[in-house]
């Protein structure tokens, strides 16, 4: 075993609910804090969409005693990283640093979870900066295409509305209706101090201690259960290049077979010696960028190719990515499993190399599967997975006889969604 896991991640919990995970690496002279709450977009109803990422925003325009420029500046003047990111099911705020520079990380992060100021005059510069983040997002086709893909396969649901929301569902937020959104987005019952690096445990439960310890602990709802609904997206546009997305449902984080189908996704577009890049791109040519992908949530998920393509070959694309799908789940070669198993491994084993995303994989991990797991337990999960496996996925991507197809581009690309179902679900 390596020094870099000798040591297992250490997992404790402060009275008000806020859980802690320390993981100290040997050999590093930085460290890596994560503070996740698990809210996000996901508890949005349609009249506060984008809440949750304009609130992202608006704690680094200043909290506790700390303007927007002394945030960045004081950790950037201790030779230190900050950002941050929301999601459909998280929120989470980041810290690289040098040893020595926990106090002040773990402050720093604190006041903006707890104590961010929500200026009025700052919230409504804020709200013209997000718009433009939002007009930049649709004048850019292959980030728009994944919108038009997420909003048709979650339908009227939270899940299927973008993160950034619109200009018109930020425009009612003020200063008090931000702050009872954080007081739920950001609530001790869903939030993960996580730490790696070079880090001395005692020391970090009582930072943390001081941090979030007096953060009110009370009951939230859950967020409204997701179901893929399907449907077709199309928009055109005046495009050299057709930009196209396919989805079907797929496993939850908690599935069982949630590792199957990440092996499935592999060998399916996951790298170059897999199906849709051999067949679309080197042997067709039909495509200079093609690859599958998978989300997991926390109670659905989600397989997609992603495809950009002359418009004229976007029919003859869907039927290639269609194909490789149904032939992949019934006759998964043996030799392309062991490569993808391969892949998944050393993605997993390499990531644990970098502190951050040891960090942000326990955050994710306690609050997506209630539990700390070794990288050699999901190691032996993904060696486990056989061709009767993948083919078992069949009645969770085909059965429903549900798809999503989003195309956006010229006339000459809209009949990919019709060829892509005609050929899956024939």
């Amino acid at each position: 075993m390596s020094q870099m896991s000798a040591i297992p991640p250490r997992q404790h919990q402060l009275s008000n609910g806020v859980v802690l995970i320390c993981d100290p690496v040997p050999g590093f002279e930085t460290f890596a804090l994560s503070v996740v709450a698990g809210r996000g977009a996901r508890w949005e109803d349609p009249s506060r969409s984008g809440w949750s990422h304009l609130l992202e925003h608006m704690v680094f325009k200043g909290a506790g005693s700390r303007s927007a420029r002394e945030i960045v500046e004081t950790i950037e003047a201790d030779g230190g990283q900050l950002n941050a990111a929301t999601g459909h099911e998280r929120t989470s705020f980041q810290v690289r640093a040098l040893e020595g520079g926990l106090p002040l990380a773990l402050s720093v992060v604190g006041d903006l979870v707890r104590h961010p100021t929500l200026d009025p005059d700052d919230l409504a510069r804020e709200k013209q900066v997000v718009a433009q983040e939002i007009a930049e997002a649709t004048d850019t086709p292959d980030d728009q295409v994944f919108e038009l893909a997420q909003a048709a396969a979650f339908a009227g649901q939270s899940l299927g509305r973008p993160i950034l929301g619109s200009a018109t569902s930020i425009a009612p937020a003020d200063p008090a209706a931000l702050e009872a959104w954080r007081a739920m987005l950001y609530a001790p019952d869903r939030l993960v101090v996580s730490i790696a690096g070079a880090v001395d445990e005692d020391e970090f439960l009582r930072l943390a201690e001081a941090a979030f310890g007096g953060a009110t602990a009370a009951v939230h709802p859950a967020a409204d259960p997701a179901r893929f609904t399907g449907g077709h997206a199309m928009e055109r546009r005046k495009l050299e290049q057709a930009h196209v997305v396919f989805l079907l449902p797929a496993p939850s984080i908690a599935d069982p077979a949630y590792w199957p189908f990440r092996v499935f996704v592999e060998a399916l577009g996951g790298g170059m010696s897999s199906r849709l890049f051999q067949e679309a791109r080197e042997r067709l040519g039909l495509a200079y960028a093609i690859d599958a992908y998978g989300e997991a949530y926390a109670d659905v998920g989600v397989l997609g190719v992603y495809a950009g393509c002359a418009p004229a070959d976007a029919g003859r694309l869907a039927e290639v990515a269609a194909g490789q799908i149904r032939t992949l789940l019934a006759n998964a070669d043996a030799d392309e499993l062991r490569r993808s198993k391969a892949q998944l491994k050393a993605a997993l084993f390499m990531g644990r190399e970098s502190l951050l995303a040891r960090a942000e994989q326990a955050a994710a991990q306690h609050l997506g599967l209630g539990v700390l797991r070794p990288a050699s337990a999901f190691a032996q999960a993904i060696d486990a997975v056989t061709r009767e496996d993948i083919a078992d996925l069949a009645p969770i991507l085909l059965a429903p006889g549900r798809s999503t197809v989003s195309v956006l581009g010229p006339k000459a690309a809209m009949d990919a969604s019709s060829r892509f179902e005609a050929l899956l679900f024939s």
